[in-house]
């Protein structure tokens, strides 16, 4: 049986209260959400909003986010093969940085991230060949959200751009930054494909928060987001 979560307490063991709104950006690999994410802060920013940013998977600073990066390039036998074993080591990554989100939202007025609970999935629903109504949906969230109790999102910012647009960006930032190769989800151009279909069907549902969908191809206006977000 799964346990409700206790107050939100923060990482220093006091009870907090969020003040802020938590603002996730969603997309494929490769859809630009590094980019989106620097623009709509720079631009909350100029109207007076404090804002904070982190992204998931928390690589260097979380066990299980390098353990996850290890797998995705073929490390650990054939743990990336586990739908349900990265699923997880996704879900104790964010489940390790609880307490900081919830410090964060005490303390700025939008907290933007980079990836979120719907990222683990969209991504384990198409590996699964599910829809958003499938049972690995419905795993995700009552482990991320029931279980762990991590902080339920106020919107979702879908950054759409086609699945063959994606992959070539993604693969463009693989030729120029030596550190960033593509991983085994990134190279699978079907999974690509089913994932961008469970993201569309997750931001019809409204799943977990509402979604405003953007468009990744002809670019986004921050300045508009930021005044929306505001």
């Amino acid at each position: 049986m799964l346990t409700p979560p206790g107050p939100p307490v923060g990482q220093h063991g006091r009870k907090v209260s969020a003040v802020g709104r938590l603002v996730v950006i969603e997309g494929l690999d490769g859809a630009g959400k590094r980019t989106l994410t620097g623009g709509l802060t720079a631009a909350l920013r100029a109207v007076g909003a404090s804002v904070t940013t982190m992204a998931f998977p928390r690589y260097g600073r979380s066990v299980h986010a390098d353990l996850v990066r290890e797998a995705l390039h073929r490390e650990h036998g054939d743990l990336a093969d586990s739908v349900y074993g990265m699923g997880l080591l996704y879900a104790l990554d964010r489940r390790g940085a609880a307490a900081e989100i919830r410090d964060t939202l005490a303390g700025f007025d939008v907290v933007l991230l980079d990836r979120y609970v719907a990222s683990n999935a969209a991504y384990q629903a198409a590996r699964l060949h599910q829809d958003a109504d499938g049972a690995v949906v419905e795993w995700v969230r009552r482990l991320e959200i029931e279980r762990f109790g991590l902080p339920l999102p106020d919107l979702h910012i879908l950054l759409r751009v086609p699945p063959a647009v994606a992959a070539s960006r993604a693969q463009h930032r693989a030729r120029s930054e030596a550190d960033r190769p593509r991983d085994v989800f990134e190279s699978d151009d079907d999974l690509q494909q089913r994932c961008a279909k469970v993201y569309d069907q997750l931001a019809a549902r409204e799943w977990l928060s509402p979604w405003h969908v953007v468009d990744g191809v002809e670019g986004v206006d921050t300045t508009a987001l930021a005044a929306r977000l505001r």
